[in-house]
């Protein structure tokens, strides 16, 4: 698929490797469509999209709600004719262990809610935009493709019970969709990086950063924009389909 002119939707696209994808795919001349909840972030990333391509537009939305999501790719085929690419970026972090237990003793357990929050945005919210993208899609008439970001989490991590099985989820879906979406012209596939480098991972203590820089044979942490590359060869390959791209410089979890 051709990047440049084409409308791209990015969920959790105003900062973190959401926004890399969209100023890496902005540069190649692709229209992007951010949307996030954080309205104030929002603003300021589709402004400094605006100067790379100005017909760059974000949308406030919880990916939660399943009327709100309908009504935003509503609008954004108002505003822009048609959808190309849906990349599912968004996602929340809520970890814990399953049970915690001392001298014998249960001090602590993941709560319901601790699960579900994880499971709401990451793998419903993930549905719920790959779901209206296609309708999208479909309806403009348009070559299509749904990215989902997963993680090399999604084999099972410790302290990763919601998380990993929202992840295990949103590769699942990818491979789902590349069959039942095929016969639009739409491609699913999905990215499983590793530990990148981000907000949370600066603000981790030093001692366990390092630990996780020296697990991965690399011996860093992943770039933000070498996540937006691999969306960019997934985009421009139409033979990339129905399968998870694993970037994480070698990390066994």
């Amino acid at each position: 698929m051709e990047i440049k002119d084409s409308v791209i939707v990015i969920t959790g696209g105003a900062k973190g490797i959401g926004y890399a994808m969209a100023e890496v795919l902005a540069n190649e001349g692709a229209n992007i469509a951010l949307i996030d909840s954080n309205q104030q972030v929002l603003e300021k990333a589709a402004a400094d999209l605006a100067l790379i391509n100005d017909k760059c537009q974000g949308y406030c939305v919880d990916i939660t709600d399943e009327e709100l999501i309908s009504d935003t790719f509503n609008y954004i085929l108002e505003d822009f004719g048609k959808v190309n690419v849906v990349i599912n970026n968004a996602g929340i972090l809520r970890d814990g262990m399953l049970v915690k237990v001392k001298d014998g003793q249960f001090i602590d357990q993941m709560s319901l809610e601790q699960f579900q929050s994880v499971i709401n945005v990451n793998l419903t919210g993930t549905f719920l935009c790959g779901r209206e993208g296609a309708k999208a899609m479909i309806a403009s008439g348009q070559q299509g493709l749904i990215i989902n970001i997963s993680s090399i989490a999604r084999g099972g991590n410790i302290g990763q019970t919601n998380y990993s099985a929202a992840k295990a989820g949103v590769s699942a879906l990818a491979v789902t969709w590349s069959k039942e979406l095929a016969r639009f012209n739409i491609r699913s596939a999905a990215i499983a990086p590793g530990v990148v480098a981000s907000d949370m991972t600066a603000s981790m203590k030093p001692e366990a950063l390092a630990r996780l820089e020296k697990a991965a044979p690399v011996a860093r942490l992943g770039d933000p924009q070498e996540i937006a590359q691999a969306a960019k060869f997934i985009i421009e390959n139409d033979f990339y389909n129905g399968r998870t791209l694993e970037l994480d410089g070698g990390l066994t979890l």
